[in-house]
């Protein structure tokens, strides 16, 4: 599995599916949860409605799928991340299980490429060195027969530095 590191907006990633850094409720937000469903429109707010009604909630570290709307991905993963209270041990275990679940889930829908966004580490505080840790791991011990290549998408300049040490 390839893996490529880009500096930009998820929201315009040419991928199969793209993973959403979501709230547990499932109906957007701000960050990256919020870019996906402008960006995507009502088709995927839709789908996170019907979600809700049949499941309740996402619970952290868990992964659901829906439609990416207006978006060129043909999915949207939406998966819930910890907040940080400094439980390392805890609140790792739950990130590793959002970028674990996403590519199973992804894979389980004959998914190529998949793209990620820097999950937890806004309003969620995950300290960025750890969460970028704990996602390169993730993904370079995650073995598929079926995903081609992850492509690690970074908002800004701090995340894109961490993910090049990481990666090199």
């Amino acid at each position: 599995m390839k893996i490529e590191l880009i500096k930009g907006d998820i929201t315009k990633i040419k991928s199969d599916a793209i993973v959403n850094a979501a709230n547990s409720s499932l109906l957007g937000g701000g960050g990256v949860d919020g870019a996906i469903h402008r960006a995507g429109g009502i088709d995927i707010l839709d789908e996170c409605r019907r979600i809700r009604n049949r499941q309740g909630k996402c619970n952290i570290g868990e992964a659901v799928v829906t439609t990416a709307g207006n978006l060129s991905a043909k999915y949207v993963i939406h998966t819930v991340g910890p907040v940080w209270n400094g439980h390392e041990e805890k609140e790792s275990k739950l990130l590793a299980n959002c970028y674990h679940n996403s590519l199973k889930l992804a894979e389980s829908l004959d998914v190529k490429t998949i793209a990620f966004p820097n999950i937890s580490t806004g309003v969620y505080r995950f300290p960025k060195e750890l969460a970028g840790k704990i996602a390169v791991d993730e993904v370079r011990n995650f073995k598929s027969e079926v995903i081609e290549k992850v492509i690690f998408v970074c908002f800004d300049d701090e995340n894109e530095l961490i993910y090049k040490k990481l990666l090199d």
